[in-house]
């Protein structure tokens, strides 16, 4: 029957296993087993001699499974010795609970029993509170009696400047009434309540006169501070006192933030007025002190020239303050003070304010002056702070600059344009000094090599050169700026000076026998010697400009040098012209019958022109040159003139002969004029007087039908020579036949040549007369 009912017991599990519903998981567990094994049977005995090892493949995995079963065993075996131990602890912690439990329900009924003792003892409590107030009032009332003496005796001995024992007593005051508020505050808080405002105003009314001793005792110490640098030379003992208080107080605010701060759930209040911060009161005074000497400093000279006297009197001053501090102040204090630097910091700062006040004024180019080499040389200088002792100071001081770049740069602006004031002031002044020169009745004045020359070059060129000196003296940027403004001004003056010129020359075309107006070429020369050695000062003045300074400047750069080449211009043109005014009485003879046979006008010409050439001497190289030459076109240009005027018509071979001779000898007389330009290797390209001989073979040639070839030639030489000169010359000739004129004319025509580069044509300014015709019938050719 046992059998039969274990056999029934052990079949149950297997029955739970097998039913679906109740475990889903291991049913589908087993499928995919049987459904993995069948997989790998089916790979491993795919044929039949396979077979052969299939009693190994089970023992392998007889063995496999063993092994499994084993490890299984055992992970249940340490898992239900876990669970038993955990329960053990559960039962142990449930007897302590109980046991907890009804320890605490015993205590509940012994503190219900002792409920009433404690309300007995309420009463002795309250008593114990009385009597300490009562102790503390008592050990209290010595000190309270002695307060009102205390401050009296303290308040003597800051008025007699006994600092540290009045700092002494007053440390004892406040100490006692720091004990007192707190003992007050220690019964309220033991009461139950707070301090209340009564108390507080019952102790402030014994300590009133506290307060007041600090403020007596601050007055007195930053009076001390701030009479510090005279102090140290006489008895610096007050000032070391001073600097003692204000360790102590800085050490009493560190010890009571510290005590507030570091204890925890400590409520004890802050004494009255802490922290007072005195160090950094000590160094605010100290600054204003510093401010205070910068005042003393007199004021009341500092436009103007004595700006640089007020300077170097900020100067001496700052220096010595310094020496005090730093020989006799700085052993004075604590090495953390840094005193030294704390002054140069503070003297820097009250620089700077003045410094920016001064650069406000409108001040004149010497007072900027004054102020740019202050700052930019002085201030920095060996004698100051650059001085080696000040070096270590200075890089814990931490100094910015003393006037910032924008500053700077706009004083370096102001300094400009009150020096363009001043230059351009000067300049209208020589100018007007130039024009009275014009007016004198002798000749304008020479140089050591004999040229021609007044007052003005030399004013312009040391007042512009003087400037770029004193510029250079601050820094290279300013003197570029000094520099770009003076050439500015200097073609101001230049287009003026043309425009003075331009008003000259009138004068002098309106009445050429004025006797104001005798030396008048005389004066046209110098002016172009003085607009060379213009034109030398002014190159000088760009090549000192450094390459940095092309861009900086957003105008347009001056050109001086074309104003100069302007004014040159217009100079040479009025001599060219006072020339021609000479010429002119006589230039109607040239080429007529009086000047085929007898010679003149040539003679008294050539007087002329050797009169003139003397003077040009007086010019400097190379408008000496110019002058020359242009003389010479001159010369020629009118006699080509004359020429084509037709004054005089051949009418014969031997006066075509003749008239050829007359011009080849005039041809000799003006290379004699002109010798000494073809001496000093300056003839032109295109020698006008080369011309001459050309027209003389023109007209001395004797077969007519050779004209063709010497037109070409003649329009190869000068190709601005046109048909109308030509037609005249032919004209001139008075031998030249229809046909032959027509063919030279096409020649010429078809054989215009371009004018060279450099080409300077001589027939262009040669106008042609036009011809009379005589009177004719109208006919459909003429039409």
């Amino acid at each position: 029957m046992s059998a039969g009912g274990q056999k029934k017991g052990g079949d149950k599990p297997k029955d739970l296993v097998s039913e679906g519903t109740a475990w889903p998981e291991v049913e589908r567990a087993e499928r995919l087993a049987r459904g993995a094994a069948l997989k790998w049977a089916s790979g491993v005995f795919c044929r039949p001699e396979h077979l052969e090892r299939l009693s190994q493949y089970r023992k392998r995995e007889s063995q496999r499974t063993a092994s499994v079963h084993t490890r299984l065993k055992s992970m249940v075996q340490s898992y239900l010795e876990g669970v038993g131990w955990g329960l053990e602890q559960l039962r142990e912690a449930r007897a302590e609970l109980k046991e907890v439990s009804h320890t605490l329900k015993k205590a509940g009924l012994e503190s219900d029993g002792n409920a009433d003792t404690m309300k007995s003892l309420e009463r002795l409590r309250e008593v114990s509170v009385t009597h300490r107030q009562l102790l503390a009032a008592v050990s209290n009332l010595p000190r309270l009696y002695s307060v009102r003496s205390m401050v009296s005796e303290t308040e003597r001995l800051v008025e007699s400047r006994r600092l540290l024992e009045a700092h002494t007593r007053l440390m004892d005051l406040e100490r006692w009434q720091d004990d007192i508020l707190w003992q007050i505050h220690g019964a309220a808080g033991t009461s139950g309540s707070a301090l209340s405002v009564e108390d507080k105003e019952l102790v402030a009314r014994y300590f009133s006169g506290v307060g007041q001793l600090v403020d007596a005792l601050g007055k007195e110490l930053w009076a001390v501070v701030s009479s510090a640098l005279a102090l140290a030379r006489q008895n610096p003992t007050p000032f070391v006192s001073a600097v003692r208080i204000v360790e102590r107080e800085e050490a009493l605010d560190r010890a009571l933030l510290a005590e507030r701060g570091g204890a925890e759930g400590s409520c004890r209040p802050l004494p009255p007025g802490r922290p007072r911060c005195w160090k950094i009161s000590f160094f605010q005074v100290l600054e204003e002190a510093v401010l205070a000497r910068f005042r003393s400093v007199s004021y009341l000279h500092t436009r103007g020239p004595g700006l640089a006297g007020h300077l170097s009197a900020l100067q001496h001053g700052i220096m010595t303050d310094l020496a005090t501090v730093r020989h006799l102040l700085e052993h004075c204090v604590p090495p953390h003070y840094q005193l030294t630097a704390a002054y140069l910091k503070a003297s820097h700062r009250c620089l700077h304010t003045h410094l920016a006040q001064v650069s406000s004024w409108d001040l004149e180019s010497g007072e900027i002056f004054a102020v740019l080499n202050w700052v930019l040389h002085i201030y920095n200088s060996p004698d100051m702070m650059g001085h080696p002792e000040l070096v270590a100071d200075i890089e814990r001081a931490e100094l910015g600059p003393l006037i910032s770049t924008e500053g700077l740069e706009q004083l370096q602006s102001k300094y400009v344009q009150s020096v363009q004031r001043s230059v351009s002031e000067w300049m209208h002044k020589a100018l007007q000094v130039e024009l009275q020169d014009w007016q004198r009745d002798q000749e304008p004045d020479t140089d050591h090599e004999g040229f021609y020359q007044t007052s003005l070059p030399t004013i312009i060129t040391q007042m512009l050169e003087e400037n770029a000196r004193v510029a250079l003296m601050i820094e290279e940027s300013l003197r570029d700026q000094t520099i770009q403004m003076g050439l500015y001004e200097m073609e101001n003056l230049l287009n003026r000076f043309r425009e003075a010129l331009v008003d000259f020359g009138k004068d002098h075309r309106r009445d050429p026998s004025n006797n104001k107006n005798k030396f008048y070429l005389h004066y046209l020369l110098a002016s172009i010697s003085n607009c060379i050695i213009l034109k030398k000062s002014t190159e000088t003045l760009q090549q000192q400009q450094s390459s940095r300074s092309a861009g900086r400047f957003s105008r347009t750069p001056p050109n001086p040098l074309a104003a100069l080449d302007r004014a040159v211009r217009r100079a040479c043109r009025l001599v060219m012209d006072h020339l021609l005014l000479d010429l002119q009485p006589f230039l109607p003879g040239l080429l007529t019958r009086p000047w085929l046979v007898q010679g003149d006008p040539i003679p008294k010409l050539c007087s002329i022109l050797e009169l003139h050439l003397e003077l040009y001497g007086r010019v400097r190289t190379p408008c000496r040159q110019r002058l020359q030459e242009e003389a010479q076109w001159l010369m020629v240009v009118e006699y080509v003139r004359a020429l084509m005027q037709k004054k005089l018509v051949c009418r014969s071979a031997e006066d075509r002969k003749q008239l050829a001779q007359q011009m080849l000898q005039d041809d000799q007389q003006l290379r004699d004029v002109f010798h000494s330009l073809e001496g000093e290797g300056s003839v032109p390209e295109v020698n006008p007087l080369a011309l001459l001989p050309i027209l003389a073979d023109f007209i001395r040639l004797k077969d007519p039908g050779m004209l063709t070839l010497e037109v070409s030639g003649l329009a190869a030489k000068y190709p601005d020579i046109s048909e109308e000169h030509v037609t005249v010359l032919m004209d001139v000739r008075g031998d030249v036949s229809r046909d032959i004129r027509g063919a030279v004319l096409d020649l010429l025509e078809q054989s215009a040549p371009p004018l060279p580069v450099g080409y300077r044509p001589i027939f262009t300014d040669i106008l042609v007369p036009p011809s009379t015709l005589a009177f004719c019938l109208p006919t459909a050719k003429c039409a």
